[in-house]
């Protein structure tokens, strides 16, 4: 529900339906926690055991937390853990109490981004997210999907029946379309298209990297394999956590951090930083409420057995068009 509040739909009661065909395939684990691998101190291996990543994240994160708050850092890979969701929402655990955060991330599903100069899909949207403090202020979160649009997003719009600008996809051929169905459903002999990578090289290997540590470095394991249908995504996180205070330069990072935004601030027109758009949308929809497009509505309304389910059946649906660029829908779903 956070991500949908902060305009991220792609990642919010969207997924239920997708969660409950992963419990009953066997791919996602209910009521399970994170096992300890190797405590090093300073450095954590961690294993999901295909829990859920909202849960698993969150415990792995306070560990990872504490290790940096009592030795300066930590380097932390958890494994094995199922989707964990908006990778920001990490970010702002540290963030809030005044650590700096790096996030690798890979994603275990049917590949659904083409590497440079490839014509189908290899792996997946597998984002990068840093959450850095700023005194006094709100922080700057950063967390963007290595493809050029999330996956998630293509659902939304398929959902609703829209195309998707130019340059997101490839179809089934290989060849540029704005169907975003292409990446949802099977095209004509069962095969699926392929969302392109952000800023060409500099996007595809920004997601190679993520793969290798969040993946590879992690021991939670990368994708190699020929597409598969099963509904469960296996996430593979390996993050830096940093405390300023013992680096022993907190008083200047404070100092030019603040003065560094500031000084973008100042360019004519509207300059956002990374996680102001997030809190405008926490505050707009606190009141607004969310929109859920009808397929989402009518799948999550289904009766299954998750409790999560349940609760996803009561928000009214209410599609409306999505703005360009924005993973959130207008509406008063309560």
């Amino acid at each position: 529900m956070l991500a949908n509040l902060s305009g991220h739909d792609s990642h919010g009661v969207g997924m239920l339906p997708r969660y409950i065909d992963a419990v009953r395939e066997g791919g996602l684990k209910p009521n399970t926690g994170i096992a300890v691998k190797m405590d090093g101190g300073s450095l954590l291996a961690l294993d999901g055991q295909r829990g859920y990543g909202q849960v698993v994240g969150e415990q792995a994160m306070t560990l990872a937390m504490a290790k940096a708050e009592e030795t300066g850092s930590c380097v932390m890979a958890l494994a094995n853990a199922h989707h964990l969701g908006r990778i920001g929402h990490f970010a702002e655990m540290a963030v809030a109490r005044g650590l700096v955060s790096i996030h690798f991330v890979n994603v275990q599903s049917r590949p659904v981004v083409a590497p440079r100069g490839g014509g189908d899909g290899r792996y997946g949207t597998n984002p990068f997210c840093v959450g850095i403090p700023l005194q006094g202020r709100e922080p700057f979160v950063l967390d963007f999907a290595t493809s050029r649009v999330a996956q998630g997003k293509m659902r939304v719009a398929h959902n609703e029946g829209r195309q998707v600008e130019p340059g997101y996809l490839i179809d089934e051929k290989g060849q540029p379309t704005t169907n975003p169905g292409v990446v949802v459903v099977p095209q004509p002999g069962g095969m699926f298209g392929a969302l392109m990578a952000f800023g060409e090289h500099k996007g595809y290997g920004m997601a190679v990297a993520c793969e290798l540590l969040g993946g590879a470095l992690t021991g939670s394991g990368t994708w190699h394999r020929p597409a598969d249908n099963q509904r469960a995504v296996i996430n593979g996180m390996f993050a830096i956590v940093v405390d300023p205070a013992k680096l022993g330069t907190q008083a200047s990072f404070a100092q030019e951090a603040l003065a560094f935004a500031d000084w973008l601030k100042e360019s004519p027109g509207e300059v956002l930083l990374a996680g102001e758009p997030e809190r405008r949308a926490r505050e707009r929809r606190a009141s607004e409420g969310i929109a859920i497009d009808d397929q989402t509505g009518r799948r999550s309304s289904t009766p299954a057995p998750s409790s999560a389910s349940a609760s996803a059946s009561r928000a009214r649906p209410h599609p409306s068009p999505l703005p360009d660029g924005e993973g959130g829908t207008r509406g008063s779903a309560k």
